[in-house]
């Protein structure tokens, strides 16, 4: 998304949109609050610049695509996966698998690659216990889950009875694929391409997600074989590198910046995509469905 100017009155343009969610009356001459009106006016505090360190560059021949690990959520295969990256584990390989509305998935088909010595199988459904504090609920209503909203940023839905928090299949998250056994490295990846396959959820563990260049992995063409892998005449999209940020030079990183799900600018573009009153729209839907729920993210100015 192009950087936009900072010289708005975000306070202004949040209580606008708050007053439609009240059931204020609007002023029909006045231009509907759009969510490009709110990032320009939304102060630099409500944005973060990800964490070099828990920040992928997945170099393919025709670009770089940037995922953010939930290293909080995930930690051991956020590990296995730094561990795997800096070994130049993936380094070579390619995407084997672009299965349209559904996922991209890379690693090594010939399982002939050693894994670092400190990769090691586990299962990270869920959240540890301490997560629970860090959900953001949100009040919309979720067919896989009893409660949906955010945590540490990404998309998440929570079973207060249970105690239990744990990641969502929505567009663009990234996670580690396994055979039947429930453990899994980061050797195998995903990248969900398509509509949000939710049932996916509390199955595999999800360790991210992308932040830049989804359209890199979600218009290769789409594999003939058995759910869309590339078979022998078809040559997958080769894989240049994989980098963490940190280990990037400065002045070949990425800028950009992401805005904080905790904050006023966030509540504000949720109520604006709940309550939609630009003049295309004829039914107001007065909801919003947690992978529909737009996460700001754009180039530093």
């Amino acid at each position: 998304m192009r950087a936009s100017p900072r010289r708005a009155a975000p306070v202004v343009l949040a209580a606008g949109v708050m007053a439609l969610v009240l059931g204020s009356a609007p002023n029909l001459e006045a231009k509907p609050v759009t969510v490009a009106d709110l990032l320009a006016g939304s102060p630099a505090a409500d944005w973060r610049v990800p964490n070099p360190d828990d920040t992928l560059y997945l170099e393919l021949a025709h670009g770089r695509v940037v995922i953010e690990l939930a290293t909080r959520v995930v930690p051991q295969h956020a590990a296995n996966i730094k561990a795997l990256v800096r070994a130049h584990y993936f380094d070579g390989l390619a995407i084997i698998r672009a299965q349209d509305n559904y996922v991209v998935q890379w690693d090594d088909e010939t399982h002939r690659r050693p894994l670092p010595p400190s990769v090691r199988p586990t299962v990270e459904f869920t959240a540890d216990a301490k997560a629970a504090a860090r959900f953001e609920p949100l009040p919309d209503h979720d067919l896989y889950a009893k409660e949906v909203g955010f945590l540490d940023g990404f998309p998440a839905g929570r079973d207060p009875g249970a105690h239990t928090v744990w990641l969502a299949h929505c567009y663009g998250m990234v996670g580690a694929g396994r055979d039947d056994p429930a453990e899994s490295t980061g050797a195998e990846m995903y990248a969900v391409i398509g509509n949000a396959p939710r049932q996916l959820d509390l199955n595999v563990a999800l360790v991210g997600r992308v932040l830049k260049g989804m359209e890199l992995l979600s218009t290769l063409p789409r594999g003939s074989g058995e759910m869309g892998f590339y078979v022998a005449s078809e040559p997958p999209a080769p894989i240049k590198s994989v980098r963490v940020a940190s280990d990037v030079p400065q002045a070949e990183r990425t800028p950009i910046e992401v805005l904080r799900t905790e904050s006023a600018t966030f509540r504000s573009v949720l109520a604006q995509r709940r309550e939609r009153h630009e003049p295309w729209f004829k039914h107001n839907p007065g909801a919003i469905d947690l992978c529909n729920v737009p996460l700001p993210v754009r180039a530093i100015p």
